[in-house]
């Protein structure tokens, strides 16, 4: 994509979260043909974005790193987006649900890092980004359809859009998580008190450190290396479930705890 392309394709989808409005396929002449251009035009809605109020991202997200999702989407392959400070609540978050279009809700295991994962290091495997992770938390991800039909969307647009990515509930971080068996702990999200899913750790690329080196390597390919303080979704356990205006949703994690979303 050339900057005039970039820039049209930013305008357009940094609006689907700053004016709101329902989002469109892009024209053909400023879509995203593949995903280096995804990510670089995901840079340039996070410009946008930032000076549009939302500041600068305090945390990252990857999409279909499980089975489930992956079925779902009908997307093989993972997918990274970042997370905006003002969107982030803790433990028991309260969200408008009326600036959604169309709001959903995952499970997941969150790692927190805390030191960075620099291009010097890659590529990275579980075992070498395991030094780098602080704490694992349980995490509620708060994702929005801002699309017409998303269905219809390419992959590299979805990407570029932050993959539907609009927020989260942080539950509290587990600083001894290497005493933890973190691929067979097992995690279930319940909304209005049912029961509507579970998975467990290993059903995240067999491990869930093994995204975090895929989003490690990633993020070096793309010149945004993932930084100390960040926090990373590591993709969710259970397919998405959208939402109706006053729902409670919870989430529990063997082992990493609880975290609670109301959508008010």
């Amino acid at each position: 994509m050339d900057s005039r392309a970039i820039n049209s394709a930013a305008s357009a989808l940094a609006k689907g979260r700053l004016e709101p409005v329902k989002l469109d396929r892009l024209p053909e002449a400023i879509r995203p043909s593949d995903e280096v251009d995804a990510y670089l035009l995901q840079a340039a809605v996070r410009e946008r974005l930032s000076a549009g109020g939302y500041g600068d991202p305090v945390g990252r997200k990857i999409g279909c790193t499980t089975a489930v999702m992956q079925e779902f989407l009908q997307i093989p392959n993972p997918c990274a987006g970042f997370v905006y400070g003002p969107t982030v609540r803790e433990r028991d978050g309260e969200f408008d649900f009326s600036s959604f279009h169309h709001v959903g809700v995952e499970c997941e295991v969150v790692v927190r890092l805390g030191h960075g994962l620099p291009a010097s290091g890659a590529p990275y495997d579980r075992t070498s980004v395991a030094p780098a992770v602080e704490a694992v938390m349980a995490g509620i991800e708060v994702v929005d359809d801002r699309w017409a039909d998303y269905r219809s969307m390419d992959v590299a647009t979805l990407i570029a859009d932050d993959f539907f990515g609009a927020g989260c509930v942080l539950g509290d971080p587990v600083a001894a998580w290497r005493e933890l068996d973190l691929e067979s702990l097992r995690g279930s999200m319940s909304i209005n008190g049912v029961e509507v899913g579970q998975g467990i750790g290993g059903d995240i690329m067999g491990h869930p450190f093994e995204a975090l080196a895929w989003l490690a390597d990633t993020a070096v390919q793309h010149d945004t290396p993932l930084q100390a303080g960040e926090f990373i979704f590591l993709g969710s356990i259970v397919e998405t479930k959208w939402l109706e205006r006053g729902d409670i949703v919870e989430i529990d994690i063997e082992g990493l705890g609880r975290a609670r979303a109301r959508f008010t």
